[in-house]
């Protein structure tokens, strides 16, 4: 008999016990489910991290004050700097810009918590108001869905104009069109130049969404009772070294804040890159992690279906009595019940491959909203060699008992 004849047997022999197949294939599939839909979702979010941040372009980074972490060391507490001014903060840009042809934004955090009214209508009180200049939409990786930037005119003459986020303009206005219409929050009337696209955010909390951006000039006036923390955000494009021209913008702050030498900076340098960077490294230790799982559960599935596999060989002793006695070698007895575990293995293994796929992008999408539809072939591959090795694994053994049974007393078991 040849490979092929048995391989025919063994699928007739799969298709005379359905139920049994289905059930076994089954217990793989949930195997096979949680390996790849965990793997998946990790794939989907870290695409959705990369794509975020690849907007920011090269060499961005923002230097922002640094806040107080609240802990105590040898009873003491942990030193209070302060906040960036606006001197501060224009002298940077300037210096920064004519040194490394770079581009600077300024901006500074009016309020997190605003209500914005329209008419009749209103959002939640979780809209933040950041003041800022014409550079700050570009070099953040923000992109006009309607109407316009904050310009230049808008900047010199300090008037009352807004870029809406998206779900601000959503709530308010819906599908109607919000450019040039008024809107009223912290008091003060604005008309809306613009809106952002969507941009989203890493789980499912849209402060991206949520953003309201005035003229930093308009801003300072608006805040005027209370002292403002100024960022700069900086992109060097042209310059090569990431890291060279981070030390050079540290070097060029401390200077400005007059800085001590010998201690720590009295401010944070945030680079775009660095968390992207940092969920890679995470994300490494998640995917060994999913992956350990996936094992462990494929362990146990593997276990199982060799006790099917042996249930399977005592229920159908006197068929293999009856294949031995008309000239079946122990070989092909074998290579049968091995070809029965592995296909068993495989159907399983193909249903867990889409259900892992569309739970892992469902989780994915749930944690971050702009994160795409992720098909990750390396693991559909190592799904279905591991797939291989577990029918292996569980049929050597089924596969070997049944091929060493004695003709003679397999016709006698009833």
């Amino acid at each position: 008999m040849n490979i092929r004849e048995n391989v025919d047997e063994g699928l007739k022999s799969i298709q005379s016990n359905l139920l049994r197949t289905v059930l076994t294939a089954l217990i793989i599939a949930i195997g096979i489910t949680s390996l790849v839909g965990i793997l998946t979702a990790i794939e989907g979010i870290q695409s959705s991290v990369n794509s975020s941040f690849a907007d920011l372009g090269a060499n961005t980074f923002t230097i922002r004050n640094r806040y107080d972490d609240g802990f105590f060391s040898r009873g003491r507490r942990s030193k209070q700097y302060p906040p960036i001014n606006y001197r501060q903060a224009v002298a940077f840009a300037q210096k920064f810009k004519d040194s490394y042809d770079a581009r600077v934004s300024l901006s500074s955090d009016i309020a997190g918590a605003v209500q914005v009214n329209y008419q009749s209508k209103k959002t939640n009180p979780n809209s933040s108001v950041v003041g800022t200049d014409d550079q700050y939409i570009g070099i953040k990786g923000y992109k006009i869905d309607q109407g316009r930037n904050i310009d230049r005119n808008d900047m010199e003459k300090s008037l009352n104009v807004a870029v809406l986020g998206q779900e601000i303009a959503r709530k308010l206005f819906e599908r109607a069109d919000p450019v040039n219409k008024e809107i009223t929050f912290m008091g003060s009337r604005y008309r809306v130049i613009g809106v952002l696209q969507k941009k989203g955010s890493l789980g499912g909390d849209n402060d991206s969404d949520r953003i309201i951006l005035i003229p930093l000039e308009n801003a300072r006036g608006l805040a005027a009772n209370q002292t403002l923390a100024y960022s700069t955000t900086a992109s060097a494009p042209n310059i090569a070294d990431g890291d060279f021209i981070v030390e050079e913008a540290r070097g060029i702050m401390r200077t400005i804040r007059q800085d001590q030498l010998g201690k720590e900076d009295s401010f944070e340098i945030d680079r775009a890159d660095a968390i992207a960077k940092n969920f890679e490294e995470v994300s490494g230790y998640l995917r060994l992690g999913g992956f350990g799982i996936g094992i462990i559960t494929l362990l146990g599935a593997s276990i199982a279906l060799m006790n099917i596999m042996l249930v399977s060989v005592t229920e159908r002793t006197r068929e293999i009595g009856i294949r031995k006695s008309l000239g079946a070698t122990p070989r092909v007895i074998r290579f049968q019940f091995l070809i029965e575990a592995i296909v068993v293995c495989i159907l399983g293994g193909i249903g867990g491959l889409f259900l892992g796929i569309i739970i892992g992008n469902v989780i994915s999408t749930s944690i971050s909203s702009e994160s795409s539809f992720v098909i990750p072939w390396l693991w559909m591959a190592m799904g279905i060699a591991v797939c291989v090795f577990v029918g292996v694994i569980s049929g050597i053994y089924p596969a070997i008992k049944a091929s060493r049974l004695d003709p003679i007393e397999a016709l006698r078991y009833e």
